[in-house]
């Protein structure tokens, strides 16, 4: 479903980095979608129609390799999502979108953010950073695939979800809830793998398990992990 919003707190990847006076124009031309867990809202392959933004809930990015599915990344509020359809042509989404909980997009079309990029240099400028940001980290996260175990890219894998997500209070869990399943396809394993290694860092201490709740009890030995290999 989508519908205008009358407000909007701005605060998302776009709005902190164009200048005040466009937010006219952005609220003239976003359109609010909002979407159900476990609704996909962009298709790999699709034509690219615009990008989203997310005002609340949390996103899986990810796309089909081979007969599996890879999560290439997570989005929480204020991230951009769908920009990897970006192109100088008329491109097709590489990845596909997936709410992990009922949450809220703000929709702009491609002609209005292409414009918007022309006129804001620190937009695009920003959105260059990220593109970099992006590129150094799949690159690590191939380099994990390579050399790390799979119980040693858990470990960094929930050090970057509670840095990402952060903790819920009070019970300091990491904010965002995944099934098995889903971990098994952001770190490139199987979910039996990935349901033993969870196993054997809740007995040894270093985290926590309330359902698909996790707590990261021992970030310092989490980071030792890493640091072995």
């Amino acid at each position: 479903m989508k519908k205008k919003l009358k407000t909007c707190d701005h605060s998302c990847f776009m709005c902190q980095h164009v200048l005040h006076d466009w937010y006219t124009q952005v609220d003239r031309n976003r359109t609010v979608v909002k979407i159900r867990k476990g609704q996909q809202f962009i298709s790999e392959g699709d034509t690219v129609r615009g990008v989203y933004f997310v005002l609340s809930g949390a996103i899986k990015v990810h796309r089909r390799w081979g007969d599996k599915e890879m999560i290439v990344r997570f989005a929480k509020k204020g991230d951009i999502v769908g920009h990897r359809g970006v192109t100088s042509g008329k491109g097709a989404y590489p990845i596909s979108a997936t709410a992990l909980e009922a949450t809220e997009l703000c929709f702009l079309d491609l002609d209005f953010f292409m414009l918007s990029l022309r006129l804001h240099a620190s937009l695009s400028y920003q959105l260059m950073l990220f593109y970099a940001d992006e590129l150094q980290w799949s690159e690590q996260k191939m380099y994990n695939a390579a050399h790390l175990s799979v119980k040693s890219r858990l470990a960094y894998s929930l050090l970057l979800l509670r840095g990402l997500f952060g903790r819920e209070e009070p019970d300091g869990f990491i904010g965002l809830i995944l099934s098995k399943t889903d971990l098994a396809a952001y770190i490139g394993t199987t979910y039996e793998t990935v349901y033993r290694a969870m196993g054997e860092l809740e007995v040894e201490g270093l985290i926590a398990l309330a359902g698909k709740k996790i707590f990261v009890c021992r970030p310092d030995l989490l980071q030792a992990l890493l640091e072995k290999c």
